[in-house]
């Protein structure tokens, strides 16, 4: 590979809501046919009503795609992402009323996002924050002995953390607690380890209370705040994508939730495309070697910013500002695959770039793929995990 000192300038590269009363609408000529359209069209009004809090569920759920450590990691941009989200659902007004009295609220939920500010617990500085740890909440109120429990998973084969607290409803939306016990269950012990915190003596600090401010219908997607000013977002049944981020930052299972996510693909009948945009390669199953080059060539590095007419380019960041920049098209030949050939590169430094000889052609095959995330298969058979770094189309 000859370095070429032809200097190249690099600038020229690459809710709706809405709600209608039987009282706010007079037919002219009431008859069993003007009945039906009145039907019909209040009919019509649930349906825009509810289309408009699924959609912002669903925003609120992309948001939090890509998120790592359920919150720990967030820019800012996120952040403004997901607080958004969240004040469009509280503010809809859609979801459960008086989530505390419904059963919804009942059941295991899984944390996938809190703002964890510096009063959080130390449980919550501690745990909450590492992806290779689960952390789960559960609420049960209808039982002789009403109870809402934080739990740290380390593991299915190591046991967990469970704190506990006894719970009472103080209103539609408010839950108060006061913690009581805690201990550690280890899967190679046959007795639980007490947590060593002295609840009886820490009086009111041991006292609380949870607000939900959000709880959707479908029972899976619960929004809350505590006592302390935090912020948390649970659900239910974790969004396949989000378990997939989530073992690729633990390192665990990655594999296993690629596998789910490709078969659930091929179940909806939806041919991947590769889509336009700015994608981040956040993990792929080759080692990398020692050569940065080799691993910038190889894909294995980097972001890929796929543009109209098929152009795609990626671009490395190396050290001090200086950047390699590979750039050429990509033709579809068959359904999800696709020929890709580069053809240029440069090391790129501020507004000037410094070409090298390079020639490159691979097959790209995408399987799966949306707004968020996609998985691909280059040569030797190798996976590629990228996250889309741009604004969704």
């Amino acid at each position: 590979m000859a370095l070429t000192l032809r200097v190249v300038n690099v600038n020229n590269n690459i809710g709706f809501h809405s709600s209608f009363s039987r009282s706010t609408f007079v037919s002219p000529n009431p008859s069993k046919s003007s009945s039906r359209e009145y039907n019909s069209f209040v009919f019509q009004c649930s349906q825009v009503e509810q289309l408009s809090v699924t959609e912002s569920e669903n925003s609120l759920i992309e948001a939090l795609i890509g998120i790592q450590g359920r919150g720990r990691s967030t820019s800012p941009q996120q952040l403004n992402s997901i607080e958004r989200a969240i004040q469009v659902l509280e503010s809809l007004g859609g979801g459960v009323p008086d989530p505390t009295n419904s059963s919804l609220i009942e059941g295991r939920w899984q944390l996938i996002f809190t703002t964890r500010p510096g009063t959080a617990s130390p449980i919550q500085r501690t745990f909450v924050g590492v992806d290779f740890f689960s952390v789960f909440q559960e609420v049960y109120l209808r039982t002789n002995d009403p109870r809402v429990s934080n739990i740290v998973s380390f593991s299915d084969a190591i046991g967990e953390l469970k704190v506990e607290a006894a719970a009472s409803i103080g209103d539609g939306k408010r839950i108060l607690f006061r913690f009581d016990r805690a201990a550690f269950s280890f899967k190679f012990l046959p007795f639980k380890v007490p947590y060593p915190v002295p609840f009886k003596l820490l009086g009111d600090e041991a006292k609380g209370w949870l607000d939900t401010t959000y709880l959707s219908h479908s029972g899976n997607l619960r929004i809350s705040r505590g006592n302390k000013g935090t912020t948390f977002v649970l659900q239910k049944q974790t969004e396949p994508k989000q378990k997939l981020l989530t073992a690729i930052s633990s390192g665990v299972g990655v594999r296993e939730e690629i596998d789910k996510l490709i078969s659930l693909n091929k179940n909806s009948g939806e041919e991947p495309e590769l889509e336009e945009g700015e994608w981040q390669m956040i993990w792929n199953s080759q080692t990398v070697t020692d050569s940065w080059l080799e691993n910038a060539a190889n894909g294995l590095m980097g972001k890929q910013i796929v543009g109209k007419n098929g152009g795609i380019k990626y671009v490395v960041d190396i050290l001090l500002g200086l950047k390699f920049s590979m750039t050429g098209t990509f033709v579809k030949s068959a359904p999800k695959v696709y020929e890709v050939t580069m053809d240029d590169a440069a090391i790129i430094g501020g507004p000037f770039g410094y070409p090298l000889e390079f020639g490159k052609k691979f097959i790209l095959e995408i399987l799966f793929s949306d707004n968020k995330v996609r998985i691909s298969r280059g040569d030797n058979g190798i996976i590629f995990v990228h996250s889309r770094t741009n604004a969704l189309r």
